[in-house]
């Protein structure tokens, strides 16, 4: 497969998941200012664009619509969810000879429809937006699923997918680490990741701040976890390396990053898991991002990782 389109691919994955995980934070933020008016509206939207890695101003008061607007229709930031559809379609525009035709219509159509549902939402509210995102999304997903060979280009854009989800529930994650075990911003972070329902039913219905973190990082069934998405990214690199021979068994450079970080997390105590969890959440943060520029080298023959707020669309 060419670079070109191996990086076309893997951005795919990387820009639609970053658009659904996105649309899922920002409706539950938004649900949890219109609905609690206990909640500083200000704090908590500079909260939410510090884990989206949104810079802003910090000059004008923040509220609900003005954090919708930078988050959710921002055309020139390229981690808004405007953005990432923008970004996801250009890039499969630029490799229409190895995705599927059904693919291609759904993100464009996805495309075409965002003016009409965002002049909606600005009159009636977010969620019928984000709802439509996050519909689209999983269209998305379903037809890869069922239109796509599991062949390089599927395993670039499963790849480019975990990526992105490990790297968003770390910054979830990292969000609340100052929260106390029985915070009712725990219930959150599992909303915001689509996990509350499962977490409810794994730990009948027993909420704990460690149980959520082993949940969102460590379980093995669920597909938005931290370890199940970093062990499908990995699988999908040994796939891809698996035409090179070596007599040392020696890995590649992201391969390496990725199985040292599963395994970190496979085996670690249970009681050692909230032990320095800032550390540990943001050294998992950093694996990520050298994963994401050791896949670059390797097979896109391009220039290192580009920030995860400010990666650009690749043709």
């Amino acid at each position: 497969m060419l670079a070109r389109n191996a990086e076309s691919l893997y951005w795919i994955g990387r820009y639609v998941e970053r658009a659904d995980d996105t649309s899922r934070i920002l409706n539950v933020s938004v649900h949890q200012l219109l609905e609690d008016a206990s909640v500083d509206p200000d704090h908590a939207s500079r909260q939410l664009l510090a884990v989206l890695g949104i810079q802003t101003d910090g000059t004008d008061s923040l509220d609900v619509w003005k954090l919708t607007e930078l988050v959710a229709y921002a055309k020139d930031n390229p981690a808004s969810i405007v953005g990432s559809i923008n970004s996801a379609r250009e890039n499969t525009r630029g490799a229409r000879e190895v995705v599927s035709t059904e693919l291609w219509e759904c993100l464009n159509a996805t495309w075409n429809a965002v003016p009409d549902r965002q002049r909606y939402a600005r009159r009636a509210g977010p969620h019928s937006f984000l709802s439509f995102v996050e519909e689209r999304a999983a269209m998305f997903a379903g037809l890869a699923d069922s239109t796509m060979s599991r062949d390089d280009g599927w395993r670039f854009m499963v790849l480019g997918r975990s990526v992105e989800r490990a790297d968003m529930v770390v910054r979830l994650l990292l969000s609340r680490v100052q929260d106390r075990a029985s915070s009712p911003g725990w219930v959150t972070v599992l909303r915001s990741a689509g996990a509350q329902d499962t977490y409810l039913r794994t730990y009948r219905g027993a909420l704990d701040a460690g149980r959520v973190v082993q949940f969102l990082l460590r379980d093995t069934l669920f597909p938005r976890s931290v370890f199940h998405a970093l062990r499908q990214a990995e699988e999908c690199l040994d796939e891809l390396d698996s035409g090179t021979q070596s007599r040392t068994h020696e890995k590649s450079e992201a391969l390496r990053l990725l199985g040292r970080a599963r395994s970190e997390l496979e085996f670690l105590k249970p009681s050692d898991l909230l032990e320095d969890l800032p550390k540990r959440l943001a050294s998992l943060q950093t694996t990520i991002k050298d994963v994401g520029e050791a896949v670059s080298v390797q097979y896109f023959h391009s220039a290192p990782w580009v920030a995860w707020s400010g990666a650009e669309v690749s043709l």
